[in-house]
């Protein structure tokens, strides 16, 4: 049996229908609509369909191959796990964002074309602030609002790019874009904003902690996959892509050591796993590219269940400053248990899925820098070695440490809601089992492997760089130069554009505004002036023409004065004599005539 519904649209519309059920059957509503998505996808053999024409273009809305399939996959099995954990939230609005927002990730993933493909990117934006509003506190509104303005500029750019290639190209397929052009370069950069790249990256450590709990999870989930993946699509093998990647991967781990959110935590380690698949993308092998797509189904599965947890101890204490918990494990052990096999898979333990997805990307830098002309890729190794090492700290130790173990904060909290234990366990499950047994994720992945991720120097190397990582980190603590965790506030580059931004204001404020004001008094003066001059310029004309003809005839003194007068009324209030009206008409005529 073959279909070929789009994925997208049952996400989108079935959410459309939620309010409309309640209770028991409303659970199993949301829970049937990510299972009915992933039977459909199954179905849909490889190929283009539901082709259509508008206007010029040819638009292919659903294309399936093995790249955008792992996406498809791994889009269902996290808006399914998601759907359970926001069960007892009972907010539709936020249930109706999620579904929407999941059907924008997976039209733009299996998008034939760049308008169809350019239509759900921007349907992402909708369905993510939406999810960052659904909190409803007064920062997440801001936080939204910037997330808003940032993405709709990115969207603008995007689009900009899309327009020039098609007039360049005629062409609006999903397919490789060498950079060179403009065109190239603005849907370059237009992904690149989605993709959270250094220094545009704010938006995301911005919004992501200020989301609702369930919001938080669908967002670490979608928008820069959806963004690895047309990078993987368009820009494979673009070695700018590597520099940027090593930046993603390398300035997070700073930030993430002092912030004191412990989800704002997760928010830079994010941007930290992205930068191995955008170096894997850069790298553009058919193993580093394999090695970007497995760490990004990881990705989703690992950060997912790191958001949840981190959720839940939100859910349960209302706090998330990592000052304010400590000790949680005695009240919530399964949470505890949960979170620290997020941790591991992350921080790529054997056994555990990010140990099979990373060192692919590592193993394809290595393989390269042998190649003559690419000696640079060796720095490239060293950096990815050094983030790797990071994240085990701050994701690794950081988050389960502070939260769980370290200092007894007294709280004493009920263990989270069994539908929340039951969405972290599913995601433990498999992160557990693709770091278990990797060949069902490597049969999945766009090119044929081989790759073997358990050899013993592989092995013996991860082993012995995550147990000096946490040597390091225990000697720190111990010495006490481990940075303390400490309530403030981390300036990062968005500080740049936000003053800056207030900077430009103020000095445009203070530069065009007296212009304005003076540019503004010159044309009331003018204006005032012209007024003046024609309201009774018409009387004025016919006195000088009717005063001169009566002293002419003799008329003079105090009946001159009132001729004068009454004729000067008589025009101004439109009463004036016919014969004296087309006399000064006459004369204005002639004195038109005689100037021009």
């Amino acid at each position: 049996m073959t279909t070929n519904y789009m994925p997208a649209l049952i996400f989108m519309l079935g959410g459309l229908l939620i309010p409309f059920f309640r209770g028991k059957a409303k659970s199993l509503y949301m829970m049937a609509i990510p299972v009915a998505g992933f039977l459909n996808l199954i179905h849909i053999p490889e190929g283009q369909h539901m082709l259509m024409g508008f206007g010029d273009f040819n638009l292919v809305l659903l294309q399936v191959d093995r790249l955008n399939l792992l996406f498809g996959y791994i889009f269902h099995i996290i808006a399914f796990i998601t759907v359970i954990y926001i069960l007892n939230f009972k907010d539709n609005v936020e249930y109706m964002a999620g579904f929407f927002y999941s059907g924008a990730a997976l039209g733009t993933i299996f998008a034939g074309d760049l308008f169809t493909f350019f239509v759900f990117w921007e349907s992402l934006t909708i369905g993510s602030v939406m999810l960052i509003w659904s909190r409803k506190t007064k920062s997440a509104q801001a936080a939204g609002f910037r997330y808003l303005m940032v993405h709709a500029f990115g969207g603008l750019v995007l689009l900009a790019g899309i327009v020039f290639h098609f007039t360049e190209t005629g062409s609006l397929e999903m397919s490789h874009i060498t950079l060179g052009s403009l065109s190239s370069y603005l849907i370059f950069f237009g992904i690149g904003i989605n993709c959270a790249w250094p220094l545009i990256h704010p938006w995301l450590t911005d919004a992501y902690p200020e989301a609702t709990i369930g919001g938080s999870v669908f967002l670490s989930a979608f928008t820069t996959k959806t963004a690895v993946y047309a990078l993987a699509r368009l820009y494979p093998g673009t070695e700018m892509l590597i520099w940027i990647g090593v930046g993603m991967a390398a300035f997070p781990i700073f930030y993430a050591v002092i912030e004191n959110d412990l989800r704002r935590v997760l928010a830079y380690s994010l941007i930290n796993q992205v930068g191995f698949m955008v170096v894997g993308i850069g790298v553009g092998t058919e193993l580093a590219i394999n090695g970007a797509c497995a760490h990004a189904f990881n990705d989703v599965l690992f950060k997912g269940l790191l958001f949840m947890s981190m959720g839940a101890v939100m859910y349960r204490t209302g706090k998330i400053n990592a000052t304010d918990l400590g000790g949680l494990y005695k009240s919530m052990p399964w949470t505890c248990l949960f979170c620290c096999v997020g941790a591991a898979s992350i921080s790529a333990f054997p056994l555990f899925s990010g140990f099979v997805s990373k060192s692919m990307v590592m193993s394809a830098v290595a393989a390269n820098s042998h190649i003559p002309g690419q000696g640079s890729l060796v720095y490239v190794w060293l950096v990815l070695l050094f983030a790797a090492a990071g994240v085990f700290h701050h994701a690794g130790i950081k988050i389960p440490f502070f939260a769980f173990f370290g200092h007894d904060s007294g709280l004493r909290v009920k263990e989270a809601p069994k539908n929340m234990l039951i969405a972290m366990g599913i995601a433990a499950f498999l992160c557990i089992f693709v770091g278990t047994f990797p060949r069902f994720l490597y049969d999945v992945l766009p090119f044929p492997t081989d790759y073997e991720p358990y050899t013993i120097s592989h092995v013996l190397t991860q082993t012995e760089l995550l147990f000096f990582s946490a040597l390091a980190f225990t000697l720190l603590l111990l010495a006490g130069i481990y940075p303390a965790e400490q309530r403030a506030i981390n300036l990062d580059s968005d500080w740049i554009y936000r003053k800056g931004g207030k900077g430009v204001y103020a000095l445009l404020s203070k530069t065009l505004n007296p212009l304005n004001t003076w540019c503004e008094s010159i044309v009331r003066s003018v204006a005032s002036f012209v007024s003046r001059f024609f309201k009774d310029s018409a009387a004025r004309l016919a006195l000088f023409f009717s005063v001169n003809f009566w002293m002419i005839k003799g008329v003079k003194d105090k009946r001159l004065a009132m001729k004068k007068q009454r004729l000067y009324n008589d025009i101004l209030q439109g009463t004036m004599p016919i014969g004296i009206g087309a006399a000064v008409a006459i004369s204005f005529v002639v004195l038109v005539y005689v100037l021009t």
